[in-house]
């Protein structure tokens, strides 16, 4: 079995919801007391989101960068950044390390390939709602992604710092994404991807009448799919 390097604390919330996915679906496929073997560099948020907040990125890449290479000489086979906002320096921590890194937009894009649609709604943080680096990821596979308008994405990315990511879930926060998530189901959406990793923790299948794309466990699964590849061949589990 490879060794899963987690970029995590970003926040702790939604790494706790990683490494639960991760030896969860290990302990599924390989049965018994099994679990993944996993490498963690877990960061103080606080200084991680005040650099996005000052928009310098260039240090925010240092730090994911020195992270990469920190799991890289710690063991790791391979590396999961555990936030879609700090996939804005993947190929940056890629071509820092010799071990892959599994994609979050990429193994996304994936999944709605394979349910054959063509335009999702994408809520995540202002970031990653506004910046080029996921909705361009997500196009190069055929994929349009839309997002709520500019007062909409306030209270999604404002939801997301304020509350999710303290582990806050409020019955009204959730109604509010809901109604935002109408929107733009009305604007031609057959698709919703949850693309910040702590909002599967207030919005689950069962609110949607679309099918959601939960990054999170998206990208865990890829991750031990990855992980578990010689391994399930050696004993000829497909």
């Amino acid at each position: 079995m490879k060794t899963i390097g987690l970029i995590g604390g970003l926040s702790w919330e939604s790494s706790v919801e990683y490494y639960r996915h991760l030896n969860v679906l290990v302990r599924e496929q390989l049965g018994g007391l099994h679990s993944a073997k996993i490498l963690m560099y877990s960061f103080d948020f606080e200084e991680i989101v005040c650099l996005q907040k000052s928009g310098d990125w260039e240090t925010a890449t240092q730090r994911m960068i020195d992270a990469a290479q920190t799991l890289e000489k710690g063991g790791a086979d391979l590396l999961l950044i555990c936030t879609n906002t700090m996939h804005k320096m993947a190929d940056e921590v890629q071509a820092s390390v010799s071990i892959p890194l599994i994609h979050i937009a990429d193994e996304t894009g994936k999944e709605i390939k394979a349910r054959n649609l063509k335009k999702v709604g994408l809520l995540g943080t202002r970031f990653t709602m506004e910046h080029p680096f996921y909705k361009e990821r997500l196009l190069a596979m055929g994929i349009e992604a839309i997002v709520p308008n500019k007062e909409d994405r306030d209270i999604v990315h404002n939801i997301i710092f304020d509350e999710l990511c303290k582990g806050i879930l409020l019955p009204e926060s959730k109604k509010a994404y809901l109604d935002i998530m109408n929107k733009l189901i009305e604007e031609g959406a057959e698709g919703m991807i949850l693309g910040c990793t702590e909002i599967p923790l207030l919005i689950k299948k069962e609110d949607s009448t679309i099918p959601l794309f939960d990054t999170t466990a998206i990208h865990a699964k890829s991750a031990v799919a990855f992980a578990l590849e010689e391994e399930k061949m050696a004993v000829g589990i497909k």
